[in-house]
């Protein structure tokens, strides 16, 4: 089984993170932020990549912290577990329907960094949790992945909506993308020989 373990402590969290690539979608998550933890469980559910995650953080300040190291973690438990990306698809879609939300990302397992992101909340909260604080993780777990990124909400009123509608597309992506190519055998996707 395709997986990582990774463990990060810095003077503002201690986060331990395991992945399963060729998982069921299980997520055992607990960040003491209630709805980057429904976040993660979206993301889990719906990548089918299990996903086991406690963090610690300076949440008397505020979530930032958690949450972007949480997605610094997660990048690089994901980049490990792929290991040089043999036989993997490499690429993944996915435009994301929910309500009044519409998501579209796309990426690449290419080790080259880069987020694009085209995502506006009609609010600066959902409930307590800070909507910039979205693009932080996705922004650390693409640098820290090695993931070409790119999100655009292409409509949407509801924040949650949005948000929730982001996560679960970079799940769908994430899903194809990671899926062993039964065409391509061990084969590295790429044209240079490595990723």
């Amino acid at each position: 089984m395709r997986s990582a373990d990774i463990t990060r402590t810095t003077t503002e969290t201690a986060i331990t993170v395991s992945v399963a690539l060729d998982g069921t979608g299980r997520a055992d998550v607990a960040t003491g932020v209630g709805f980057f933890d429904h976040m993660l469980d979206q993301l889990a559910r719906h990548s089918l990549i299990d996903i086991t995650l406690r963090a610690e953080g300076d949440l008397h300040i505020d979530a930032h912290h958690t949450v972007e190291d949480c997605g610094i973690a997660l990048g690089q438990a994901l980049a490990a577990a792929l290991g040089d990306k043999r036989g993997i698809r490499r690429y993944g879609a996915c435009l994301l329907p929910m309500d009044d939300a519409l998501v579209r990302a796309a990426l690449d397992l290419s080790a080259r960094p880069f987020l694009a992101w085209g995502v506006d909340f009609p609010t600066a909260k959902i409930g307590d949790f800070d909507t910039e604080l979205v693009r932080e993780f996705f922004q650390a777990l693409a640098t820290h992945g090695g993931i070409t990124l790119h999100v655009d909400a292409l409509r949407g009123v509801s924040s949650h909506h949005i948000a929730e509608a982001s996560f679960k597309a970079l799940a769908r992506a994430l899903r194809d993308a990671v899926e062993p190519d039964p065409r391509k055998g061990d084969a590295i996707p790429s044209t240079k020989g490595a990723l």
